[in-house]
This record gives C-alpha cells, sequence and structure tokens, in this order.
C-alpha cells in the first residue's frame, strides 16, 4: 500500500447516471444507491432529491451529488 495517498470516496447520497440514448434521452437517478427515478435535466435531479428530503445546494460538490458518465451539463447520447 502506497503511504499518504487514499482514494476518494465520494459520500453523495444521489447518484446520476450516464445518459440512456431514449427520445427524449434520460439520465438515471439514484439515492444511497437505490434507483428511484430518471431525470431529463438538472432541475429533475433537485426535484427528485427533494422529493427523497435532500436539499442539494450546490451541484458540482461531489459529496452532494456523484456524476456518472458526464457531468451536469450532459444530457444527451453521445
Amino acid at each position: 500500500m502506497t503511504e499518504g495517498t487514499t482514494p476518494y470516496i465520494s459520500t453523495a447520497r444521489v447518484t446520476v447516471l450516464g445518459v440512456v440514448p431514449d427520445e427524449p434521452p434520460f439520465r438515471v437517478v439514484e439515492i444511497d444507491g437505490e434507483v428511484v427515478s430518471t431525470a431529463r435535466s438538472m432541475t429533475d435531479v433537485l426535484l427528485v432529491a427533494a422529493s427523497h428530503g435532500i436539499t442539494i445546494r450546490d451541484l458540482d460538490d461531489p459529496d452532494q451529488v456523484r456524476w456518472v458518465g458526464g457531468g451536469k451539463f450532459h444530457w444527451r447520447a453521445r
């Protein structure tokens, strides 16, 4: 084991998975590791989190939201 280095482990309760190429494209939202909804925009992510009692103050904070397969501006299939 290398001393002095520790991998970053996200503590975010909300995870937004990669874009699903549908019409329109969407992203799956997980809370505490459980699939709870889909989102088609950043606003949808905020609303889903709020409906589960989670207030997201900063979509760029990895301790609040973990973005997989693209960041908060990525909503189209590549």
